[in-house]
């Protein structure tokens, strides 16, 4: 556990980074440049400050055990036949917490028509900190769901909170987002459609 806090606090860049230091990568991510040749792309659109990661297209989604909003285990695979969006957020993540509203219309309109929105908190204390956080939010299209072994953290390996990857309807990887992005913006709802499409 005390190995998981620093690498949970460095996660979450709750101030911006230097500018000497705004494009340097961190081990497994793609370079920030301006081309998809790299397989990455920085955005920023207001207070949404985010790069798209399409490095790992293709690969399968983890099989990692994450809790339900009952306290149940559920893995990606239980969400197999349908595009889903992985979220990974913690509740101390100022940037994740100002992406949330999006996200919940977002599960609004694409999740009657099958897209699984899946808001997996990395905080330590697992429900025990996202339930809450709910409970106190007007987020009704959203549920608490859990990872507090940041397992799905570790295997995405980002460095950075947010953390959304959206899967296509054979669970295969299509795009990482990295940062909080306006997911009610046109490049995200390109992103949601081709999902959809898959």
């Amino acid at each position: 556990m005390i190995l998981l806090l620093p690498a949970a606090l460095a996660a979450c860049d709750r101030q911006s980074p230097p500018k000497e230091q705004a494009n340097a990568a961190l081990p497994g991510e793609v370079p920030a440049t301006s081309g998809e040749a790299t397989g990455g792309a920085t955005k920023k659109e207001g207070a949404f400050d985010y790069r798209l990661d399409r490095s790992k297209a293709g690969a399968p989604a983890p099989d990692f055990a994450f809790q339900d909003p009952g306290g149940g285990e559920k893995t990606l695979q239980d969400f197999a036949g349908k595009p889903i969006l992985v979220n990974l957020w913690a509740t101390w993540c100022a940037p994740c917490i100002a992406e949330m509203p999006t996200l919940d219309r977002i599960a609004e309109a694409y999740g009657p028509k099958g897209l699984a929105v899946l808001t997996i908190s990395q905080d330590n204390q697992g429900l025990k900190a996202a339930k809450p956080f709910f409970a106190k939010h007007d987020l009704p299209h959203l549920k608490a769901w859990a990872d507090p072994e940041n397992q799905l953290g570790f295997h995405y390996a980002t460095g950075l909170l947010p953390t959304t990857v959206i899967y296509d309807a054979q669970g295969k990887e299509m795009v990482r987002v990295i940062g909080a992005m306006d997911w009610e913006g046109p490049e995200a709802k390109a992103l949601i459609d081709a999902a959809m499409a898959s």
